[in-house]
């Protein structure tokens, strides 16, 4: 049967048969003998440097070999062939992206979360006569706890803070899919299209506020008073629809409606994106503008680990700064869930075997601006800040360990490098 492909079809782009590049790199085919139609079926694509789509005969130019000189450097280098036992270049720089940011992603939803568990209850605990303002008394406490209760006392609800971030991320996919609301931002963006990325972060958060309560009680609620028993890994999305239709276990009177926690959580989120946005973005433009000036600029590691780094610096600042406002959102959630968490002062009841003590969470605000007014009139400045030496050691944790992985994976690259 007779082809019907052109002649001058080349198997990636289309040639007529005037082009000079057609005759130079590609022979004309006859309609002669059936051997030279089946030589010439399928022709091959024009090399591309690093494929194996070669000519007979010819071999992949390097990538700093000039255009159009076969025999330029390293043509004389004795073969393609990486040496063995010496691992690609390519291969190593992948290998540190991987490796630094495994570590940031473990080291943040996994080693941190005890701080975080720590930061909630110095947040709610208006009975606390330490403020926990460093991290020396921090720590010293929750190593107290620890001893008393165990490990997992300071991994609790670990779970449903993964089940939150996958609420959050499927709920601003959903959103972003039916609204005309914008998931990322251009290079070059208007203001229209910020405010709807905003807003777009405003409902997402609107969305997950149930099952974030749900999770906020998880985390704070004492081991002592907890049935292990009954309680399930998908606890926090059962009580996040029972707290948004009403229904299931009664709670107190004091129980604020979701519809009062809203505009707090909606802001907090807006809040907290745009700082940590606008942070790294300051962040990785000092470091792009510092490469240029430095000597070591082609380090394979700047490929990756300065936005892990501005993250981790857009993240602090956002957390210092909006800190008030969580607390007051914390307690405006946990009130009224009759919960019991563990006495942050380090006390210790001599009576019931040495065991830390426990305290209920009662508190009776009006709203978001009650509460407040409230901290700062009973509390002080200090009340809004109670718990803030657990985020610092939650940050110097996490940043100790970047910087170790990158020293590491340093090491790493010029060990490889050099064999």
């Amino acid at each position: 049967m007779a082809s019907r492909r052109p002649d001058s079809f080349d198997g990636l782009g289309y040639r007529g048969r005037d082009d000079p590049l057609y005759g130079a790199s590609y022979p004309l085919r006859s309609a002669g003998g059936p051997a030279e139609l089946h030589h010439h079926w399928v022709t091959t694509p024009p090399d591309i440097p690093g494929s194996r789509n070669l000519h007979h005969g010819e071999r992949t130019p390097q990538h700093d070999e000039p255009l159009g000189e076969p025999g330029g450097p390293g043509a004389a280098a004795g073969g393609d062939a990486p040496q063995p036992g010496v691992p690609p270049a390519e291969q190593l720089n992948r290998f540190a992206g991987f490796g630094i940011g495994l570590v940031s992603l473990f080291t943040e939803n996994v080693l941190a979360h005890p701080c975080i568990v720590f930061r909630r209850q110095c947040q709610v605990n208006y009975h606390a006569r330490c403020y926990h303002l460093t991290p020396f008394s921090a720590v010293t406490v929750m190593y107290s706890i620890t001893k008393a209760q165990g490990l997992k006392s300071l991994w609790k609800g670990m779970g449903s803070t993964f089940i939150v971030h996958g609420v959050t991320l499927g709920a601003e996919g959903i959103i972003s899919e039916v609204t005309p609301l914008p998931r990322e931002l251009p290079h070059r963006w208007t203001w229209k299209q910020l405010a709807g990325h905003l807003l777009l972060k405003g409902l997402t958060a609107v969305v997950a506020l149930p099952f974030y309560c749900a999770s906020l009680i998880e985390t704070v609620q004492s081991d002592i008073v907890r049935d292990d028993s009954a309680s399930g890994l998908l606890d926090c999305v059962r009580e996040g629809v029972t707290r948004l239709f009403g229904v299931g276990a009664p709670h107190s009177r004091r129980l604020l409606p979701l519809t009062c926690l809203l505009l707090p959580a909606a802001l907090h989120a807006i809040l907290r994106y745009s700082i940590a946005a606008s942070i790294q973005r300051v962040v990785l433009w000092l470091h792009q503008r510092s490469r240029k000036q430095r000597a070591d600029a082609n380090n394979p590691l700047d490929a990756y680990f300065p936005e892990l780094a501005a993250a981790w610096a857009g993240s602090l600042v956002a957390d210092i700064a909006l800190f008030p406002l969580e607390t007051a959102l914390h307690r405006l959630g946990l009130q009224g869930t009759r919960t019991i968490i563990d006495a942050t002062d380090g006390v210790v009841a001599v009576g019931n075997g040495g065991s830390p003590l426990v305290l209920p969470v009662n508190t009776q605000y009006d709203g978001f601006s009650d509460c407040l007014h409230s901290i700062r009139r009973k509390e002080g400045v200090a009340g809004f800040y109670r718990g803030f030496g657990a985020l610092a050691a939650q940050y110097a944790l996490h940043g100790a360990l970047l910087a170790a992985a990158r020293t590491l994976l340093r090491l790493l690259l010029l060990e490889g490098r050099a064999g």
